[in-house]
């Protein structure tokens, strides 16, 4: 029997996604790196599905090098200090360029799903 589970068709690895879910979150205000991974996790398109906080931090210190995201220290809570990113004005150009980006997404997406319900038999019509 065939495993689906783990198969990329799930659609639960959205990874070309990840960086502009990241602009779209920070774009509301500043956030720790863990927050940033659940709010990302709540959002429509990740089905509830928390990314890996590692992976966004990676994300976030990659983003950083390339000016598109700042970060600096947060004292305030009693705990221990913890890194708080906020969009740069680079970032905020980036973030515009993806809405392109993702409406050309979604139109292609839309015309292959045309195309594979039809070559599913028309059998997921919705």
């Amino acid at each position: 029997m065939l495993e689906l589970v783990n198969c990329p068709c799930t659609g639960a690895t959205l990874d070309r996604l990840i960086q502009p879910a990241i602009l779209v979150v920070l774009a509301e205000g500043p956030l720790h790196g863990y927050r940033v991974a659940e709010r990302i996790g709540e959002m429509p398109g990740f089905g509830g599905q928390k990314p890996d906080a590692s992976g966004i931090y990676r994300f976030l210190k990659s983003m950083e090098q390339k000016g598109l995201v700042v970060s600096s220290w947060d004292l305030s809570d009693s705990g221990p200090a913890k890194k708080c990113y906020q969009l740069a004005p680079e970032g905020k150009e980036c973030l515009e360029h993806w809405i392109k980006t993702l409406e050309a997404y979604r139109h292609g997406i839309t015309e292959l799903l045309r195309a594979a319900r039809k070559a599913a038999g028309g059998r997921h019509e919705s």
